[in-house]
């Protein structure tokens, strides 16, 4: 019996959206690619994907347009912008956001999406990082209706090893807030333990394989200790900019909810003064640095 697979569509072959995008293609779904950098489509262009030069193009044919992008103005841009999605897409079709943004203005776009188009919107970031994305090992926390997560979920399988629904739209990105708050604040202090050790004499390489199995570890301690202490941090498999960005929807968020983060606010800060030290591009194991350089 021949399978019938929904024509999938995807904008943002960045970090995470490439492997994701692969991952697709290996399923055997047929695949829309968008790139503000066209370049980077071109590995999954040679696999099969049909590359398009705008975003509105990613509609003609898709049942469901997926987006890995950078940020909240990014994906309105994209959504919303001249030859955005908004301009071809129609009822029936919906979009997939992977995107980490703000609650609220998701809960926006979804509504203006859907009312101007009858296009629906599941936010559905996702937590892993590279090394999940290429080996389909994602969590996936999804906000909309349950009907179009069930629809979807047949599809994310091949990225993610747990797919959970939130709740409405939105409530994705209020997951992620969480997971990231917990994912920072446990960056920054990983990088206060590596630099305190070093300061003792104690061969900080081993901190990871010495917690392992304990109350303290992580797979960011299992990541970054050992970076951290090599002082590897290429290549850059993330960025303190995206951390950064991912506290402040935090700060905010507490912000509109009158909930008190004091340890995420503090994180924020510290994020921000690493980052505007030329290191918003870079890998979170430089954080190490910042400890190191501020005791010398």
């Amino acid at each position: 019996m021949t399978v019938s697979y929904p024509a999938l569509a995807f904008a943002g072959i960045g970090l995470m959206g490439l492997p994701m995008s692969q991952r697709l293609l290996a399923a055997g779904y047929s695949l829309s690619i968008w790139n503000r950098t066209a370049e980077k489509c071109l590995p999954l262009q040679s696999s099969g994907a049909r590359m398009v030069s705008a975003p509105a193009q990613l509609c003609n044919g898709a049942d469901i347009v997926m987006l890995c992008l950078a940020n909240t103005d990014v994906v309105r841009e994209v959504v919303f912008g001249e030859h955005g999605i908004a301009a071809n897409a129609r009822e029936g079709q919906l979009l997939v956001d992977f995107s980490s943004l703000e609650p609220a203005a998701t809960r926006e776009m979804a509504a203006e999406l859907e009312s101007r188009t009858g296009m629906r919107w599941v936010d559905a970031p996702v937590s892993g990082g590279v090394q999940g994305a290429e080996a389909g090992t994602l969590a996936i926390m999804a906000g909309g209706r349950e009907a179009d997560i069930e629809h979807i979920r047949p599809i994310l399988t091949h990225l993610g090893q747990r797919l959970t629904r939130m709740g409405d739209v939105g409530a994705g990105q209020v997951t992620k807030v969480c997971n990231q708050m917990i994912v920072a604040c446990n960056a920054m202090v990983i990088a206060e333990v590596v630099a305190l050790a070093e300061k003792a004499g104690v061969d900080a390489g081993l901190i990871a394989s010495a917690l392992a199995g304990g109350f303290a570890d992580s797979k960011p301690l299992q990541i970054l200790a050992p970076q951290m202490a090599e002082s590897r941090f290429e290549p850059v498999k993330w960025h303190v900019r995206t951390l950064l960005k991912d506290l402040d929807t935090a700060v905010k968020l507490s912000q509109q909810t009158g909930s008190a983060v004091p340890v995420s606010g503090l994180a924020a800060q510290l994020m921000r003064q690493h980052a505007s030290a030329g290191n918003r591009e870079r890998d979170p194991a430089t954080l190490v640095q910042l400890y190191r350089e501020s005791e010398a």
